[in-house]
């Protein structure tokens, strides 16, 4: 995907953000601070990672600045309502922060967090890369508890094959 207008990529952002949302609004409360072994992410902390690397890296990369990200564990946010307000208002400033930005802006070159440079559209196009990676593991983390993630593209893997079946 290529990334020339800011509108399209808005849009695109939002739709990954819904269907993120729904993998998270799957997680019992009560499992927030599970992982899989020990120093490894919790399922918190990948919440806390999303919305901190958009907001404190794309965001202030766009516009020209530093990446000032500050890390994901709990002192950032602890408990279930603490760690959603995080994670939504650090979206919805990223957001206002992208809508700031002109089509032209997107051609501009940034210093990426590895001290490359590339045009802007390009990195943004990693900030959806980065969430879906990570809700990827925030599935795989659910799987592992035996709760089902919600389909990602609206259908489970028996719906397709079913679809499939019956097109034939």
């Amino acid at each position: 995907m290529e990334i020339n207008s800011i509108e399209p990529f808005l849009q695109y952002l939002t739709r990954t953000r819904l269907i993120t949302e729904a993998v998270i609004a799957a997680i019992p409360h009560d499992k927030l601070d599970w992982t899989y072994a020990p120093g490894k992410f919790t399922m918190a902390d990948l919440i806390r990672h999303i919305a901190g690397i958009e907001r404190y890296v794309f965001a202030e990369i766009a516009l020209g600045k530093k990446p000032a990200y500050k890390g994901c564990g709990k002192e950032i946010a602890d408990g279930y309502g603490a760690v959603m307000e995080y994670f939504t208002t650090r979206h919805n400033e990223s957001v206002e922060i992208f809508k700031t930005l002109s089509d032209e802006a997107l051609q501009r070159k940034v210093t990426s967090v590895n001290g490359k440079e590339v045009e802007l559209g390009k990195f943004l196009r990693a900030l959806i890369i980065h969430e879906v990676h990570h809700r990827a593991a925030l599935c795989i983390y659910l799987n592992l508890l035996g709760i089902s993630s919600p389909p990602v593209l609206g259908l489970k893997e028996e719906q397709v094959i079913q679809i499939s079946r019956e097109i034939l």
